[in-house]
């Protein structure tokens, strides 16, 4: 099995080699060359097909996990940043609450969480407050952030 879980995939956007054999790819969605206003293509192709508040992997399986989930609480049904990222609910405190917890779960220990975060919509301080795992380093100067967990 891959180290590391890439657990809200997407795209791959942020991947050097979105093929790359030591990472699971994992989203809740299927979107094959669906064509954005400006002209390129979105493919969304998981390994695996599962939410993140419900991960199908046994505890203590990755040494590695990146999570990246929609940030997006507005955007319109014909959206393509909600194509392109997802969209959260009313209910986003509790779905991201149960996607850290999940995350730590597939964790094995002394395993790193890279959460990725842009707060233009959420601020990064309300995210972090629907978990009890305390950050241990990160960037808070763009509005888009990488903030690291040690389990």
């Amino acid at each position: 099995m891959a180290e590391v879980l890439d657990a809200c995939c997407g795209s791959r956007m942020f991947w050097f080699d979105k093929e790359d054999p030591r990472a699971l790819f994992m989203d809740n969605r299927t979107v094959e060359n669906e064509l954005l206003c400006d002209n390129r293509r979105l493919t969304v192709n998981p390994d695996v097909l599962a939410d993140f508040t419900d991960m199908p992997f046994d505890d203590e399986s990755f040494s590695l996990v990146v999570f990246d989930p929609p940030h997006l609480l507005r955007a319109g049904p014909n959206s393509w940043l909600a194509k392109k990222y997802g969209k959260l609910n009313e209910s986003w405190p509790t779905m991201l609450h149960d996607g850290f917890d999940e995350c730590m779960r597939v964790l094995k220990p002394s395993g790193t969480l890279i959460f990725k975060w842009n707060e233009d919509q959420i601020k990064l301080k309300d995210v972090l407050a629907t978990t009890e795992y305390k950050p241990l380093f990160g960037n808070k100067r763009s509005k888009t952030h990488w903030v690291v967990f040690i389990k």
